[in-house]
C-alpha cells in the first residue's frame, strides 16, 4: 500500500505520467449510469489531469469539482483552457477537511482508477457516503485483480474480492458493468 499518497503520486505527475483516457465505451456507460448533470454538482476524487472532470462538465453538464493530492496533477488539470471549466483543488480526500469543498453534498461522486491505491478503503467509502446527496450515485472504475494472470506484473493494479466486498457491502443498489479488463461500479445508498 501507499503510505504517503502525495509522495507517491506527485513525482509521477510531475514527470509527465499519463493514465488511461476515457474511451467511447466508457463515455456511453457514464451517460447511461450518471445521466445528464443539468448543472448539479459532481465530485471527482483523484482527478489527476482532469479528463473525467472535463467529461462530466462538458459532455454531461455537471458543475464538477476535481480533487487530487498531487499539485502537479492539478496544475495539468487547470492548464491553459479558456471558457467555463470545472473547478480543481489540491486536496487529500482521506485526511483533509471536506468542508473546504465547494458543495456540502454531491449527487455524483466519481473515483476512476484510484480505489486500489486507497490505504483505508472502509474509511474512504465512509467519507464518500458523508458527501453523497440523498439518491446520489458513487461511480467507481477500477481494475480487478482476478482478470489478470497470476504472473502478470500488472495484477497488483486490481482490487481483490475482499476489496470488492468492502466497496459494495453497504449500498442498497449495486450495479457492476464490465469495461474490458476494468469494472465500473454504480453504487447507491
Amino acid at each position: 500500500m501507499i503510505d504517503s499518497p502525495i509522495a507517491y503520486w506527485e513525482p509521477l505527475w510531475a514527470r509527465g505520467r499519463r493514465y488511461r483516457q476515457i474511451t467511447d465505451a466508457e463515455d456511453q456507460l457514464l451517460a447511461e449510469h450518471l445521466g445528464p448533470g443539468r448543472g448539479r454538482p459532481a465530485l471527482d476524487v483523484g482527478c489527476g489531469d482532469g479528463s473525467l472532470c472535463r467529461h462530466l462538465h462538458d459532455r454531461l453538464g455537471y458543475r464538477t469539482t476535481g480533487i487530487d493530492c498531487a499539485p502537479s496533477a492539478i496544475a495539468l488539470a487547470t492548464g491553459p483552457v479558456a471558457g467555463d471549466q470545472p473547478q480543481f483543488q489540491v486536496m487529500d480526500f482521506a485526511t483533509d477537511d471536506l468542508s473546504e469543498l465547494s458543495d456540502p453534498a454531491y449527487p455524483v461522486i466519481t473515483c476512476r482508477l484510484v480505489f486500489r491505491f486507497i490505504t483505508d478503503k472502509g474509511a474512504f467509502v465512509d467519507r464518500v457516503r458523508q458527501l453523497l446527496a440523498p439518491g446520489g450515485i458513487f461511480w467507481v472504475v477500477t481494475e480487478l485483480a482476478d482478470r489478470r494472470a497470476d504472473d502478470d506484473p500488472l495484477k497488483s493494479l486490481g482490487i481483490t474480492a475482499s476489496d470488492i466486498e468492502l466497496l459494495t457491502s453497504r449500498w442498497s443498489t449495486v450495479k457492476v458493468v464490465d469495461l474490458d479488463h476494468l469494472a465500473c461500479f454504480a453504487l447507491r445508498p
